[in-house]
């Protein structure tokens, strides 16, 4: 499968290398290809992967990841155009510059929001409940992270449930995208919890589940 990763922070860096790992070939889009940092990136992350502006890189992918900041996500995926019926897997918060709440506490979701400012595209939110640790190295002997997504077409939730259970993952199907800002909360509960309240990156969240 051909997947475009638009956004090259630690984030993309850790999604792309792991989808790369798994044999798909992947393509970062970046304002700066070019650039000696996106360069290091690509030959230090492994095979199967490449870079090119994000409109090229998205032109022939199946799957598109939004890894962003925030601030940077509205023109990022404006100057996308044109998705039509690619999954976009929106992995963004709405978070302020300095992480310490949601930017948009009354107001509707990212992900939402997301979807309106596409051209088209099957907005799924995912992959922004964790940090990039847990991205990049899912393994914890207790058991499986949780994976939610929401989305409101079914087919690209389960084609992002596929890749999620690919990754290690265990996939929780959260229903429409109206979801999507309660995933966002999650995040913001997980910052709070790594860093104000000192618990460090190396946790996650699971989902038990009692017979009866």
């Amino acid at each position: 499968m051909r997947i475009a990763v638009v956004g090259t922070g630690s984030v993309g860096r850790a999604l792309g290398g792991r989808l790369a790992a798994l044999g798909h070939q992947v393509v970062f889009g970046s304002r700066s290809p070019a650039s000696g940092r996106v360069e290091q990136l690509v030959e230090s992350a492994g095979e199967g992967l490449s870079a090119a502006l994000p409109r090229e890189a998205v032109a022939d992918a199946t799957i598109v990841f939004l890894a962003t900041p925030w601030e940077a996500t509205e023109p990022s995926v404006r100057s996308l155009e044109r998705l039509g019926d690619r999954v976009l897997v929106d992995c963004t918060n709405p978070l302020l510059p300095d992480m310490s709440r949601l930017e948009i506490l009354h107001k509707r979701s990212g992900g939402e929001q997301v979807a309106e400012w596409a051209d088209g595209g099957r907005v799924v939110k995912a992959f922004n409940t964790t940090g990039a640790g847990n991205l990049a190295d899912s393994n914890y002997s207790e058991g499986h992270l949780v994976m939610p997504l929401c989305g409101d077409d079914p087919g690209a939730r389960d084609i992002v449930a596929g890749l999620a259970l690919a990754l290690g993952f265990e996939p929780v199907d959260c229903g429409g995208l109206r979801s999507a800002v309660l995933l966002e909360h999650l995040a913001m509960l997980w910052i709070t919890l790594t860093r104000d309240q000192g618990l460090g990156s190396n946790i996650g969240f699971s989902l038990l589940r009692r017979e009866g």
